[in-house]
Parts: C-alpha cells; structure tokens; sequence
C-alpha cells in the first residue's frame, strides 16, 4: 500500500541514536553505526523522530510500505511495561489518530493488561504534540491600537524552496528564518521580529528533502553575504530541525554568521 513512512539517509546520519530514543514504536533501530529501520509495521508515518536528528537524516515520505500494524507494535511494547506503552498511546492521539488508540487499547483489554488511560479531555504529554488539536485562548486586544498595522514584508516568495540566492534584495540582508506556524501564533511577528529583514519559511516536519534546505541556505549565506541570521520556531519539539537546519548551513558557509534564535509558544509568547 502507499502510505507515509520514514526515510533515513544513511550519508547524513551521525549514528548519535537520538532518533532511536524518540521512536516510541521501536521502528528504528542503531546498527552498523547508522539510524536504520527494522520493520516497516512499526514505522506509523508521524515522524516523532524528525525533530530528534539534529543532522537532518530524516523525513517523512509517500511510498509503498507494509501497512502499518498496531497489534505488532502494542506486542512489542507491552513487555516495556505501562509507561512505554501509555507513552505510545497518548502519541497517537496527539496526531488524532484515534483508530490506532483505540486499537492499542482494544488490545490491552483482550490481554488483560491492567493499564490506565488518561481520556482524551485531560491535557497529554507526548513527545511529537506538534499535531495535537488545542484552542488558544486571543490575546486581550482592548489595549491594541485600533487601526491596522502595515506589512513589514519585503520580498517573495518567501517559501525557502523557492528563493533565489542571488536575488539582489538578499545582498548583505539581515535574514529571518521563520517556521511556518509562527507568524499566525505571534500577533507582532511584523513589527517584533520581520521589521528590516529579508524572509525565509520552513517546515521541518512536513517539508521533504530537508538536505536541499541546507544546500539552499548555504548558498543565501554564502552568495548574499549575509549580515545575520535570526531563527524563529515554535515550541513543540519537531521544530526544532530547523534550527539544526540553519546551524548545519552556518558550518558550512560562514562559521562566524551572528545567529540569535527565539522559540514562540502556541499561545503566541517568546519563550526562549
């Protein structure tokens, strides 16, 4: 069947094993010193390794796989004992996939397996809740100006993939570096963070072909001269391949590239 799956490429992987330990399915595995998939039936697609490879060796891919199996995966867990297995679950209903969680827990009652549940209206911690649904309360806007602010937006495309390096307006531009969900979290993006700079956006996640991001900005840093590079993500752990993104592409253009970072939560606050 054509599904999502991971892919790893075995030429960027450092073997630091920091995937193997985000993969709660137990998917991948560290062999010969490199990150590599052990069965196809425990991969589900949702890539909660993506943001743990700070070499940028994965990312999520449609291809033909074996279907995904979660009696295989809950057998696997099980023996781990209750916090492996309670961590998978609230994995899976972080990214709604509510017909594997109820398969997980449909065969915990036929094993007769004594594992509580928290329901799903209570808050879950997971390590990928990049996808889980929440409502962000608004900020309080009595205290805003009432009339509408203006764009400080300078250039586009804007999308990483298809800026031109040597487009002239890049030239000895400070550069920001956005994921894609942050300009709609932070209410003052244009006027806090985009105010006379140049604008690239990214998804670490959901983009493919991460290591073509890294040859493109290498190339911007390099060609443009740029002066700085300012980084903005969000909180969940996925995002943060961007910064491992910009970091590789730093090392290799211009080691001595001023790069400053700022991590927005959901509800529109700088965090870090």
């Amino acid at each position: 069947m054509i599904r999502k799956i991971i892919r790893i490429d075995e030429e960027l992987c450092d073997g630091c094993g920091s995937c193997v330990e985000g993969c709660h399915e137990g998917a991948l595995q560290l062999i010969e010193g490199k990150a590599r998939m052990v069965s196809e039936l425990y991969c589900d697609g949702l890539g909660a390794c993506i943001g743990e490879c700070h070499a940028g060796a994965i990312a999520v891919e449609e291809r033909e796989a074996e279907p995904y199996s979660e009696a295989a995966v809950m057998e696997r867990l099980a023996p781990k004992g209750e916090a492996t297995v309670m961590a998978h679950l609230r994995h899976l209903e972080a990214h709604g996939e509510m017909a594997l969680l109820r398969e997980g827990l449909d065969y915990l009652e036929a094993h007769g397996l004594q594992m509580s549940y928290r329901p799903e209206s209570e808050p879950l911690a997971c390590g990928c809740p990049g996808s889980a649904m929440r409502e962000v309360s608004p900020t309080d806007t009595d205290s805003l100006p009432a009339q509408s602010q203006a764009s400080e937006l300078r250039q586009f495309p804007v999308q990483l993939r298809l800026i031109n390096p040597h487009a002239g307006f890049f030239v000895e531009a400070d550069l920001l570096l956005a994921a894609d969900c942050t300009a709609f979290a932070l209410g003052d993006f244009h006027s806090r963070f985009l105010r006379g700079k140049r604008l690239a956006i990214a998804c670490p996640k959901l983009d493919e072909d991460l290591q073509s991001y890294v040859a493109k900005l290498s190339e911007l840093i390099r060609v443009a001269r740029i002066r700085s590079l300012t980084v903005l993500i969000m909180e969940v752990p996925c995002c943060r391949g961007l910064l491992k993104l910009a970091n590789l592409a730093v090392a290799a253009s211009k080691p001595d590239l001023p790069l400053s970072v700022a991590v927005v939560s959901v509800s529109g606050e700088i965090i870090e």
